[in-house]
């Protein structure tokens, strides 16, 4: 392939070498470089087991890196102008990544067939070696009993079932065990239900639906046709291996302490309960709960996350969003222009790159691919910054037929390209492509469309830890650099940002809503009643709208710069009440008539005998207790209020039957 030598050594830090056999007659030069000590970066993946092995038999301590830049970048019809494409992959590959963080699942082979008839029987037989099975038959026919028991094979129907890899807890109704009598067919005795079972593994064969949801992500739980004896094979074969600890992947990271799931058992935000595909998301008092053992990692649940309470780990999303600062970066500086981002997943998208490199017409010079661990990770933050930095399009691989389901995602790209054609960048800068045909891809890629306005330099802001700040710099640079910027977007209600609307007049400052709020959108004063709201932290949870008892809270989704600029805004401000014995301030005007308005009809506060106490009402709490225990005034001893027994109406009866006579 053709290297564009000097794009490559404007873009990127440090000595540039070239081999055309590093890994053959010319690894005396890899193997000197290890000597040197220094950082070093390896394009090329094809031979990276042979390089990491001479590094470690070298004794080598220091970074080392490897970038494929012949597959996305030099074998391609557009190959000899992909220097600075080139330069950028290189730059990316040098930015370290935090380590992973991981769960352990240990299994003890304990596992569950379930079946129709003799094909779960057999698939149970030739497990047996390394398994400890147990088969559950439901609604068993014509079914031969085995010749001998090696292993117990029951009856019954599964009713729920939860879990994961050797955690998985069952209900199982219609439970029977065979008679040992049992000739031509299997004879089985009373049925029940509610039997419960727990076990590591699962394996399907029933041809039902599945009982988990998203079963293909459910680390465990292996279904398939029983019709499928190919697909049974490959079953059979991964089943015997799963004994022993294995650790995942820890794919996302929670705080509670910013979770806006509820207050005070009101639900606000259920954006990740909504998009969660297995079920690992559950409601946990005032947050939620994630089973790290059970979530699969499709990272919806970060990208539509407002506080940033739950983030993505398989990297976090600021050091994605670096790497994407420095790629971008080098791409300009080796004399590159109009960049596009490719972000894509190694399951679908980086094999899809590589035939379509190897038998089509390769990647376009200008469409810069980026590897994540699912494209759903993606929020509105990067989507954001990737544009801040200076690229021209966002488009995102997926699968035809995606694992699962890509709402959360297609509602972020909505939203974001709404942003960006309010700012005048063009329309539809973010795409998403689904297909299975690296031809289509490479079509997608290099289709015409409207280039998107620019007007000043790429931002080059390094990327805050915390995702709402990164969120907030990331639109906040969209707008300083936006051709034609607006103040105000309007925006769908479920959207990460946006006001509220108050009725002041209807507001008693209770300041329910100040406690509800998780972000501190909405403040008091300690000093004197005051409402404020600082609208560059509302996550439109709608804590405060369901809250509100006056119910003169609305939200109001949308993307003002201008209010985001200013410091937090006074929504009402009153003069407490002062008591009218000592003159100490408690409380508002409002709040206090409310409270007499409320109880005024009410028989301890009417008529004459009442006025003392509706006086009450307007002394603070010192004043109160001295009144009531100088007036004696016990609300429990009023007449209307005593507690009447049957012997009080047996001795009222009495006393009637004697007046008469």
């Amino acid at each position: 392939m053709a290297l564009d030598e000097g794009s490559i050594a404007r873009g990127c830090a440090g000595s540039f070498e070239r081999a055309d056999q590093l890994c053959r007659h010319e690894s005396t030069r890899f193997a000197a470089a290890l000597q040197d000590g220094g950082p070093i970066t390896v394009a090329c993946t094809q031979e990276e087991p042979l390089f990491a092995e001479m590094a470690e038999d070298a004794g080598f301590t220091g970074a080392l890196s490897f970038v494929n830049i012949r597959e996305q970048a030099g074998w391609s019809a557009e190959g000899r102008q992909a220097g600075p494409k080139m330069a950028a992959l290189l730059a990316a590959a040098a930015v370290d990544m935090p380590p992973i963080s991981t769960v352990s699942l240990e299994s003890q082979g304990v596992t569950l067939v379930l079946g129709r008839d003799e094909t779960a029987i057999e698939v149970a037989a030739r497990l047996a070696d390394h398994l400890d099975i147990t088969v559950l038959l439901v609604d068993p026919k014509d079914v031969t009993p085995p010749a001998k028991t090696v292993f117990p094979v029951l009856k019954g129907r599964v009713r729920n079932a939860s879990g994961h890899l050797g955690a998985f807890e069952l209900t199982i109704d219609d439970y029977a065990l065979p008679s040992p009598s049992s000739r031509s067919k299997l004879i089985f005795g009373v049925a029940r239900n509610g039997a419960e079972s727990s076990c590591d593994l699962i394996i399907d064969l029933t041809g039902d639906r599945p009982l988990l949801s998203a079963d293909d992500l459910r680390d465990g739980y292996l279904r398939v046709d029983p019709r499928d004896n190919a697909a049974i094979e490959r079953l059979i074969l991964k089943a015997s291996g799963l004994v022993g600890i294995f650790d995942k992947p820890r794919y996302v990271t929670f705080d509670a302490s910013i979770c806006a799931h509820s207050r005070s058992t009101i639900t606000g935000c259920t954006r990740c309960l909504d998009l969660c595909p297995t079920g690992a998301i559950t409601p946990a008092g005032d947050h939620v709960a994630i089973d790290a053992a059970i979530c699969a990692g499709c990272g919806q649940c970060a990208g539509a996350c407002p506080t940033g309470a739950v983030s993505y780990a398989l990297p976090p999303v600021d050091a994605v969003t670096e790497k994407l600062r420095v790629m971008l970066s080098a791409y300009f500086k080796a004399g590159g222009t109009r960049p596009a981002i490719l972000l894509h997943d190694g399951d679908h998208g980086a094999p899809l790159i590589d035939a379509l490199a190897r038998f089509g017409q390769g990647l376009p010079a200008r469409v810069i691919p980026l590897l994540v661990n699912e494209i759903t990770q993606a929020g509105p933050e990067l989507l954001a910054a990737a544009v801040a930095y200076g690229a021209d399009r966002v488009f995102l691989a997926s699968r035809a037929r995606p694992k699962h389901d890509l709402s959360g995602l297609t509602a972020i790209l909505a939203m974001t390209n709404r942003i960006f054609s309010e700012l005048g960048y063009g329309d539809d800068l973010v795409q998403l492509i689904e297909t299975d045909d690296p031809d289509q891809l490479g079509e997608a890629l290099a289709a015409p469309g409207a280039m998107p306005a620019r007007t000043a330099v790429p931002a080059s802001f390094l990327p805050p830890p915390e995702k709402r700040g990164l969120l907030e710099l990331a639109f906040r640079e969209l707008h300083r650099a936006a051709p034609s910027p607006v103040d105000v977007i309007a925006l769908e209600r479920g959207a990460p940002f946006g006001g509220i609307e108050v009725d002041v007049d209807g507001c008693t400052l209770c300041l329910s809503c100040v406690s509800a709020c998780p972000a501190n959108a909405i403040t008091d004063n300690p000093d004197r009643p005051t409402l404020r709201f600082s609208e560059s932290l509302c996550v439109q949870c709608g804590l405060c709208e369901a809250t509100c008892p006056e119910d003169v809270i609305t939200l109001a989704p949308r993307l003002d710069f201008t209010a985001w600029a200013e410091p937090k805004r006074l929504l009402k401000e009153e003069e407490p009440h002062h008591c009218i014995e000592c003159g100490k301030a408690f409380g508002t005007r409002s709040t206090i008539n409310r409270v007499i308005e409320k109880l005024e009809s009410h028989w301890m506060f009417s008529g004459p005998e009442g006025e003392q106490r509706r006086r009450v009402l307007e002394m603070c709490e010192d004043c109160r207790v001295a009144v009531v225990v100088k007036e004696s005034f016990d609300p429990h001893q009023a007449e209307t209020r005593t507690v009447r027994t049957t012997d009080d109406y047996l001795r009222e009866r009495e006393e009637r039957n004697q007046s008469r006579h």
